[in-house]
């Protein structure tokens, strides 16, 4: 899609207080500077706003800060129906916000951990979206863009030790999107996955083990953005973890568990 292909491109990013969904709203504002609408959707208000006056002053795009947690339906909604009422049908939606946290089954303590990450991970997926396709199915159909995004993540390729919320959560994510991305097909909406890596971001700065082909934000962003122009239907980002996941996903049963047995696990918080 080129710059000059609409007047105004307008992408709605959840997750965007801070790590990857920062980093690609600030990839969409290079892109396509003042033509840029962006919703960017949060739970630190702060760090939204500073976001956005750096977006203003170094690109001169649009920015409306929605302070949200995408938990909660209702509040999505309102943000959803605020968009709209601003700028229109969003011509993409890119559902980043996520969480990741150790876990452990045995420890009772560990049950709000697992609701929290579900909530956010695949609840939050659902509640980004569903406020919003009725107006894209509309675009859609007038010839406009139109585009659902989701980030997932290689940990739900396969069960990892230590991460049963999360790698379950991401697992979720990717079959959810798949329904998503065949029912969408109908109306001409789009639907991207995208599992990325390890990208360096505050939610992996606590990881205390190895993270190969660890990857700067700023460049999962750029890769990211052009493979939601491409249309990609599923893209692991960097691709050298997309070699990785095809091999998991070809183990036996057996073979994982002797790989897993002493991996190292996510801290529990």
């Amino acid at each position: 899609m080129s710059k000059n292909s609409v007047s105004a491109m307008r992408v709605l990013i959840t997750g965007a207080s801070s790590g990857l969904g920062a980093a690609m709203a600030t990839a969409y504002a290079e892109q396509y500077g003042e033509q840029l609408q962006i919703a960017l959707c949060g739970r630190n208000e702060t760090a939204l706003q500073a976001l956005a006056d750096s977006l203003k002053q170094q690109y001169q795009t649009t920015c409306a800060i929605y302070c949200v947690d995408v938990r909660v339906a209702a509040q999505m909604q309102s943000m959803a129906q605020d968009f709209l009422q601003r700028f229109g049908a969003p011509h993409i939606v890119i559902g980043n916000a996520g969480v990741s946290r150790g876990t452990l089954t045995e420890f009772a303590e560990d049950i709000p951990a697992f609701q929290a990450v579900f909530e956010t991970n695949v609840m939050g997926l659902v509640h980004t979206f569903q406020p919003l396709i009725e107006a894209m199915k509309t675009a859609a159909g007038q010839g406009e863009p139109a585009q659902l995004v989701g980030i997932a993540s290689v940990a739900g390729i396969r069960g990892l030790p230590g991460s049963g919320a999360y790698s379950a959560s991401k697992a979720a994510a990717i079959t959810y999107l798949e329904s998503l991305r065949v029912e969408m097909q109908l109306y001409g909406i789009a639907v991207t996955t995208i599992a990325p890596g390890y990208i360096r971001t505050p939610m992996t700065d606590i990881n205390t083990y190895p993270m190969p082909f660890l990857m700067a934000a700023d460049v999962f962003a750029r890769k990211a953005r052009r493979a939601i122009a491409a249309k990609r239907r599923f893209t692991i980002i960097p691709w050298q973890m997309g070699v990785v996941a095809r091999l998991m996903r070809l183990l036996p049963a057996c073979v994982w568990d002797l790989i897993m047995k002493k991996a190292p696990h996510k801290a529990r918080l």
